[in-house]
């Protein structure tokens, strides 16, 4: 039988303060809730978006609300030396971050033989090529930690495959493999790799209108932004140390 070390006993239950996370994508929508809700849980954030400034200020804002720091790095998550400078940046303000959540996205639709290798490469490079470099940025101070949780987003639509959207699921399919991968390597240094699914969900540019898609969904109703933070967040907490690897389906009982 296994028992807790003090310190794991003491870790179980604790919050996130004196901590810092970075959200990529997080002016709005699914990131901005992600944000909010860490910071909720006494996370300093990292809040980036590519070009919307005042987004970025609001989510701060909010995030500030809760009594904890925010720095905002903008930058393009599909561009190397955009990474760079929001590490250099985060890393100035906090030292390191232990907490992860790849966020940023691009979903452009196109038939696959309409898409060129520029609109292939734009979307792998701001989703799973954007969490491949995160990783290499921000795990060394997870490691030297002993904690660390990283939580990429992926998307039921693009694992079961997008209708025209061939670069969004290769891309989120990635996902999961790094995702696993990583939680192999890195498990014994007390990181964990985890990706989260969304279902049908509330957003600024989703308001529910149109085609009752709520009779689809078991729970009926579509989720909202909260309530996929909600899942992120608790993987991100010293609570979730035994959940790793694992890609979470949070989409209202409709089957991944």
């Amino acid at each position: 039988m296994t028992t807790q070390t003090n310190a794991e006993s003491a870790l179980i239950g604790a919050s996130h303060a004196g901590r810092a996370a970075f959200v990529s994508g997080s002016g709005r929508n699914i990131g901005r809730a992600v944000a909010v809700q860490l910071a909720r849980q006494g996370c300093n954030l990292v809040i980036n978006g590519a070009r919307d400034r005042a987004a970025c200020e609001e989510t701060a804002r909010q995030v500030e609300a809760c009594g904890v720091r925010a720095v905002i790095a903008m930058g393009d998550m599909s561009r190397a030396e955009d990474i760079a400078a929001i590490r250099d940046t985060a890393l100035g303000a906090f030292g390191r971050i232990e907490i992860v959540v790849n966020n940023a996205a691009i979903r452009p639709h196109k038939p696959f033989l309409d898409t060129s290798e520029e609109d292939w490469h734009a979307v792998v490079n701001t989703g799973l090529t954007a969490a491949y470099r995160t990783a290499r940025a921000f795990l060394p101070g997870m490691v030297e930690a002993g904690f660390g949780r990283i939580v990429s987003m992926t998307g039921m639509k693009a694992i079961k495959g997008y209708f025209e959207g061939a670069p969004i699921s290769a891309s989120k399919h990635g996902i999961v493999g790094l995702t696993r991968s990583l939680a192999t390597e890195f498990g014994p240094h007390g990181v964990t790799v985890n990706a989260v699914s969304p279902g049908q969900t509330l957003t600024e540019g989703r308001d529910g209108s149109g085609p009752d898609i709520a009779r689809q969904i078991p729970v009926g109703f579509m989720g909202a932004c909260d309530d996929i933070a909600s899942v992120v967040t608790f993987l991100c907490s010293p609570e979730a140390r035994f959940v790793t690897g694992q890609m979470v389906g949070a989409n209202g009982g409709q089957a991944t």
